[in-house]
């Protein structure tokens, strides 16, 4: 994220302490060859059927910008356990290593790498808490918009959830990583001015209370954003609204004015939406839509895809991904000094080596980076010598290629209940080789 001057996400403090204190013993032991780590989801929830790969911008951010402030390092000095010696190491750190990831937006799998690093251990250390919290969320926002987008085909969605996101760095990413993966904009004025999102709001139950007439409420409002007029019906009958926005329709059109839409945020909003869409026909006004939010997750979308409702607001269960609030994912030490490294902890054991993804219409296969199989290759060159070795893609292109992936997606992983056949992933022979030479060399 930009604004690193006030932006905590950006201080190398924001990290685990067990990170500081593995990475002085690492300085003091000389273990400072090259490393490399990998961060993968080691299962899916019951939920999920695919991952969306998304927050690699901000992980490549975060490692360009990586440094210590002399505040930082002044207050860590007078920490016990930290000497002069580290200090100063710390103080001349940068990140100078490399990355390889999967484009955001690329659907992935279990035990799929969606992002390695390879840099000198201690560095490649620090990193792991800030990336992991990067990668995880937004990772997880974008899996669940994309399962919204899939179960409201053709509809507009908005992302409503700032209010409720677990602080605000949360719900600035959540409207990014929800337009990634489709929805039409956000609510979010600041992720408009940061990531160029197109911007959707209406009118809140208080703009209308504070009339006295409800009529009078609309009309303020239509005459204040005449080139963007969406009027909330719902504060105290939804039909008598309705009426309402059709009695001033004439009145308004005089006036150069024009209805985009009306606004449900409350009960049964299929039925509600059928009698709208009536009064609104039956009165010359067709051509206004009809949007809804309150409560909404992918599974009530499902639901209401059938009913005249031209677009959603998706809030909280968007930016909490309330069915499924955490991955069971990992970054973990595969290779160091050049020798392959693994985990075998009972139910956490992980592939040793640098790896890559080779997809093709017979699935994925997981192998050995210098492998050469058929398939394209998922992960691919992001940064080199601490920096980037492309010019960062548009949000627009990464949506593109989010789009793409998701019109690939078999139909069987498409539906909202766990697939009766799971997306296939093989592991090569080659891996499952290095593995066992891995497990006979012990620790």
């Amino acid at each position: 994220m930009s604004g690193y001057a006030r932006d905590p996400g950006a201080s190398a403090l924001l990290t685990d302490f067990y990170q500081l204190t593995m990475m002085k013993s690492y300085f003091e032991r000389g273990l400072t060859d090259l490393a490399a780590f990998e961060f993968f989801v080691r299962k899916l929830p019951p939920t999920r059927n695919f991952f969306v790969a998304a927050g690699l911008a901000q992980v490549i951010e975060f490692l360009q910008n990586l440094h210590f402030t002399v505040a930082e390092l002044d207050w860590l000095a007078r920490q016990p356990g930290f000497g002069r010696e580290f200090i100063d190491q710390l103080a001349t750190l940068r990140f100078t290593g490399a990355v390889d990831a999967m484009p955001e937006g690329t659907l992935f799998f279990c035990d799929e790498p969606i992002l390695r690093v390879m840099a000198p251990l201690p560095q490649a250390q620090l990193v792991e808490t800030r990336l992991v919290a990067l990668l995880h969320f937004s990772s997880l926002v974008a899996s669940k918009a994309a399962r919204c987008v899939l179960a409201a085909p053709g509809k507009l969605l908005v992302d409503f959830g700032l209010r409720r996101a677990h602080g605000a760095e949360a719900g600035l990413l959540a409207a990014r990583a929800s337009y990634l993966a489709g929805f039409a904009g956000s609510a979010t004025v600041l992720a408009g001015k940061r990531f160029a999102i197109p911007l959707y709001g209406t009118m809140a139950h208080s703009f209308v209370q504070a009339h006295s007439h409800e009529s009078d409420a609309f009309l303020d409002f239509a005459r204040g954003h005449p080139e963007n007029t969406t009027l909330l019906i719902d504060t105290y009958d939804t039909e008598a609204g309705a009426r309402k926005v059709v009695a001033l329709i004439p009145q308004l059109r005089s006036e150069g004015i024009k209805v985009k839409a009306v606004r449900l945020d409350s009960g049964d909003l299929a039925a509600h939406a059928h009698k709208v869409r009536r009064i609104l026909d039956d009165g010359g006004c067709a051509e206004i839509r009809i949007f809804a939010s309150g409560g909404l997750d992918e599974y009530e979308l499902e639901k209401l895809s059938a009913a005249p409702i031209d677009g959603f607001g998706v809030g909280t269960s968007l930016v909490t991904s309330s069915d499924a609030p955490g991955l069971d994912c990992a970054y973990k030490l595969v290779e160091y000094a050049g020798v392959a490294r693994r985990k075998r902890s009972e139910g956490k054991a992980n592939w040793p080596g640098r790896k890559q993804v080779f997809r093709s219409s017979a699935g994925d296969l997981l192998g050995l980076e210098s492998e050469r199989h058929s398939g394209v290759p998922l992960l691919v060159p992001a940064m080199r010598a601490g920096r980037r070795v492309a010019p960062q893609p548009t949000l627009e292109a990464i949506r593109a290629h989010a789009h793409e992936q998701l019109a690939w997606l078999p139909q069987g992983l498409r539906r909202l209940t766990p697939a009766e056949q799971p997306y296939r992933v093989e592991v090569s022979d080659a891996l499952r080789a290095l593995a066992d030479e891995v497990d006979r060399r012990g620790a």
